[in-house]
């Protein structure tokens, strides 16, 4: 196989939300940037983010950066780190106003300033009252965001791969990172892209469970890029499932129509949040809610002939407000539920939602991973930001609409350093003379093997031990029978064959990597689960209730070669402000 090789100044891999702007921080420095998307960019999954950005901008109600950062810090149950907190919520505000000036079109108050509205964890003065801190445009906040800064990047002259796949990192025998290797999705061409630094940017995963909210393209990439190139990934036992999925689909309802006054009943009849959490109530945060939910069906108080999902009630809040802050959301709940929430309760049930683990970072995203007794050494040229990162300011638990800020500050950020470290490197260096082998044998397997099993009928398996081993509430003997059953399934993922060798858009071949990848977290995930023997954030085991902070206040580490865990600390020391100590997490 000939591998064409094309030289830029920065690679970044993923064209949502963190992909794009730190590619403006790029390409208006002057420097030449390719970015690979799996799809047209304005269709990476960032724009299925409905509820909105974090901000204390104070327009609804007082506000100030402090108070969000002790709402994040509470809400990661203390797993998040610190500085990495204080850095994303003291940058709020600057990278709203900063898309305002893109042209990004907020919903406005009547005196014209951006609409805020209420998320899950928003407090005023460090855990009272609620704070209207999510600054939102309708219900359709990361459409708006990725069209935006698409049109920034368009404008700065970034050159777009589109329908091109990375496949593997280049690394120099110093461990450096000169760039990828992808696949041009329509032709099946293979090339190499050099760069002076590499940025994932490659979204969640959570397409590795039955039932998620992701799009089929959220399939790990980046995450199963690094842990084959011998890079750690950092707490994959923490995944959230987010408590209003619509019950069948899986199609995300925001959070934002809770915000917006819509409650949960079970079907009775009842506001059964009020037990779980007596102040926050249905706004309490997302693993709280989505405990209370798994636990109300479990208990026989689900809706519906089977029992098995929950109502959510919008219809008091009027058409008005329906049709003017909700539109999309009624229109999803008519289209996936047959139901107009006008009218009628949503059935809804707690569904795979996001991924708090990821690629270790610092706050420059910079890829950090252990070499000695140092965990923090950081991976010259490589760079990570978004979901496919682990920074980490989502700890066990990210609060909403936390996430889209996460995406433009970090992205922003790592633009920023990358420009640096760029322009300290004036030219090239040499590829070693195996750049691009491993790819090849990669693709040469699944050329050659013959016999081999089905690559959906291995990942129907994947899901399917990932749903029933590692779902809202863990047990002891499911997470280390699901420890074997995951194995089991990596070996045949090993094994797979593409049925269909066609070179048409080579969709049986892209299927096949996207399964190499998500097979990668699928094993980080349950292995990283079943050794943390406490209960955090979105880990909540049956064997062990409580949070351990004596044992288990550290960030997981999984290595692919042997399975291998080891663990760092938490960064519990701020950058300017005191440490918000542990305490119990109560809403």
């Amino acid at each position: 196989m000939s591998i064409i090789k094309r030289c830029f100044d920065a690679v970044v891999v993923g064209g949502g939300g963190a992909g794009l702007r730190a590619a403006i921080q790029l390409s208006e420095a002057g420097l030449k940037v390719a970015v690979l998307s799996k799809v047209f960019p304005t269709r990476s999954h960032t724009v299925a983010a409905q509820g909105g950005i974090a901000a204390s901008l104070g327009n609804v109600t007082p506000d100030n950066w402090h108070w969000h950062m002790y709402d994040t810090v509470k809400g990661s149950d203390y797993l998040g780190d610190q500085d990495a907190i204080e850095f994303m919520c003291r940058k709020a505000n600057e990278v709203i106003y900063e898309l305002e000036h893109f042209g990004m079109p907020f919903s406005r108050l009547p005196n014209g300033k951006i609409y805020q509205r209420p998320f899950g964890g928003q407090s005023q003065n460090y855990g009272g009252a609620q704070a209207a801190r999510s600054c939102a445009v309708a219900d359709r906040t990361g459409h708006a965001m990725l069209h935006t800064l698409y049109q920034r990047n368009i404008r700065a002259n970034t050159h777009f791969f589109v329908e091109w796949m990375a496949l593997d990192l280049v690394r120099a025998a110093d461990g450096s990172v000169l760039g990828v290797t992808a696949l041009e999705m329509e032709t099946g061409e293979v090339s190499l892209l050099q760069a002076k630094a590499t940025l994932f940017a490659t979204g969640g995963a959570g397409r590795i469970f039955h039932a998620s909210t992701n799009a089929f393209i959220n399939t790990g990439d980046g995450l199963g890029i690094a842990a084959r190139a011998g890079i750690p990934l950092e707490d994959m036992e923490f995944w959230q499932f987010h408590p209003t999925g619509v019950a069948g689909a899986g199609v995300l309802i925001t959070e934002g129509v809770r915000g917006e006054g819509g409650y949960l009943l079970n079907k009775n009849g009842e506001r059964f949040m009020e037990r779980y959490a007596p102040n926050a109530k249905d706004l309490a945060s997302r693993d709280v809610v989505s405990r209370a939910m798994a636990t109300e069906i479990k208990e026989g108080r689900g809706a519906g002939k089977d029992n098995d999902y929950l109502l959510l009630k919008l219809d008091h809040l009027g058409p008005e407000v329906i049709n003017s802050k909700l539109p999309s959301i009624r229109e999803i709940a008519m289209k996936f539920a047959n139901v107009d929430p006008i009218k009628d309760p949503i059935p809804v049930v707690p569904t795979c939602h996001y991924m708090m683990g990821g690629i270790p970072t610092n706050y420059h995203g910079q890829v950090v991973a252990p070499q000695g007794n140092d965990p923090e050494v950081t991976v010259p040229g490589l760079y990570a930001v978004g979901e496919c990162a682990c920074v980490s300011v989502h700890g066990a638990n990210r609060l909403g609409t936390n996430s889209l800020l996460d995406l433009v500050v970090f992205g922003k950020a790592a633009g920023d350093h990358m420009v640096e470290y760029i322009r300290s490197t004036p030219t090239h260096r040499d590829l070693p003379k195996d750049a691009g082998d491993f790819t090849e044998a990669r693709l040469a397997r699944l050329e050659n093997q013959s016999s081999g099993e089905s690559v959906a009928e291995v990942g129907a398996a994947m899901q399917k031990v990932m749903q029933a081993h590692c779902g809202v509430f863990r047990f002891p003997d499911l997470l280390q029978e699901g420890v074997t059953k995951i194995l089991q399934v990596a070996d045949r993922v090993a094994r797979t064959e593409i049925k269909d060798k066609s070179k048409v858009f080579n969709t049986a071949r892209v299927a096949a990597l996207e399964l190499d990848n998500l097979i990668e977290v699928a094993v980080a995930s349950m292995v990283s689960a079943n050794a943390r023997t406490e209960s955090r954030g979105a880990h909540d085991r049956a064997d062990h209730p409580k949070r351990d902070d004596a044992n288990w206040m550290k960030h997981t580490l999984y290595l692919k070669n042997g399975n291998q865990l080891t663990y760092k600390p938490v960064h519990l020391k701020p950058l300017t402000v005191e440490s918000f100590e542990p305490t119990t997490r109560t809403y």
